[in-house]
């Protein structure tokens, strides 16, 4: 699929690099550069390693530059079934407003819609507005009731 000058494709061990700068490019917009500590190492062999946990589609320019990915994994609702659990969706802030996002977020939909999931779902931050007026466009459901829960070790 491309769409003016940019294409979206499959990710491949090679994009990891630029799809770990474009992390940390969010992680600096949420405010928390201190907060990514994934390896590039510990980044491919979760993706591209004998027991791959994530998938991605990533963005290209005509120039074959990574300007964006989309990152999912496949989790398990007891009362759904199989879903889609995208896990970030990244376009680098010069390409944004270009099409890369309904490029990233209309492949993810034929993705999971191909392998039989019955649905997609993601958090987006209550302060990120333009985040989600784009979700809005997909008519996404946003839920006020539950809340966030986690442990790091």
């Amino acid at each position: 699929m491309s769409n003016t000058g940019i294409t979206v494709r499959p990710a491949v061990k090679d994009d990891c690099l630029a799809m770990l700068e474009l992390i940390r490019e969010l992680a600096i917009f949420e405010r928390a550069p201190e907060e990514v500590t994934v390896t590039l190492q510990h980044f491919e062999a979760s993706g591209f390693g004998s027991n791959p946990v994530w998938w991605a589609w990533v963005v290209v320019d005509d120039q074959a530059q990574v300007i964006g990915f989309a990152l999912y994994y496949i989790r398990y609702s007891t009362w759904k079934g199989q879903r889609m659990y995208l896990e970030d969706l990244i376009v680098t802030e010069a390409w944004r407003g270009r099409g890369a996002g309904t490029l990233l977020m209309n492949a993810l939909i034929e993705t999971a819609k191909a392998k039989g999931l019955h649905g997609i779902s993601w958090q987006v931050l209550d302060w990120n507005t333009p985040a989600i007026d784009f979700y809005k466009k997909y008519q996404a459901r946003f839920d006020e009731e539950w809340v966030n829960v986690s442990i790091t070790f």
